[in-house]
């Protein structure tokens, strides 16, 4: 059997609890649009990119709020080029009240110079807004070890 050579990530899954909620929050934080939406109660979906790319996918088929103690997704993170991009996007996150699990741009390790946001949707799910470049270098919130990793 021969292995992929071009093998990327497709889209993302998410399971959600109010489909309505989670669209107007995916759409005004990341700026995606509408690519195809399914309305049949108890049948409730979205697919969500940008031009033709499809990059999340909603389901509304749960309950209760994301379990960070179970197995399955970490978080979510989505890189933009420059932080700050990343800082325009924690201030519009501010006005949509988002609960935050640092305060500000925090880098990803000791010193490092790469950082970003992280933050939860309105199931609790953990995202993250990045830069490779631009973050101060500071202490990290979790020290000796990647800061995305531990929160």
């Amino acid at each position: 059997m021969s292995k992929a050579q071009n093998l990327q990530t497709g889209h993302i899954g998410l399971n959600v609890t109010d489909l309505d909620r989670s669209l107007a929050f995916y759409c005004e934080v990341f700026d995606f649009e509408v690519m195809a939406e399914g309305k049949e109660d108890g049948r409730r979906w979205a697919f969500l990119g940008r031009g033709s790319r499809l990059l999340i996918t909603l389901w509304q088929q749960s309950e209760g709020a994301f379990a960070t103690d179970l197995p399955g997704l970490h978080h979510l993170s989505f890189q933009l080029d420059t932080i700050e991009e990343v800082r325009a996007a924690e201030e519009n996150l501010r006005g949509l009240d988002a609960e935050f699990t640092y305060r500000g741009v925090v880098p990803h390790g000791e010193s490092g110079t790469s950082g970003g946001i992280f933050f939860n949707d309105p199931d609790g799910i953990r995202l993250e807004i990045y830069a490779p470049t631009g973050a101060d270098p500071a202490d990290a919130p979790t020290a000796g070890a990647p800061t995305c990793g531990f929160f």
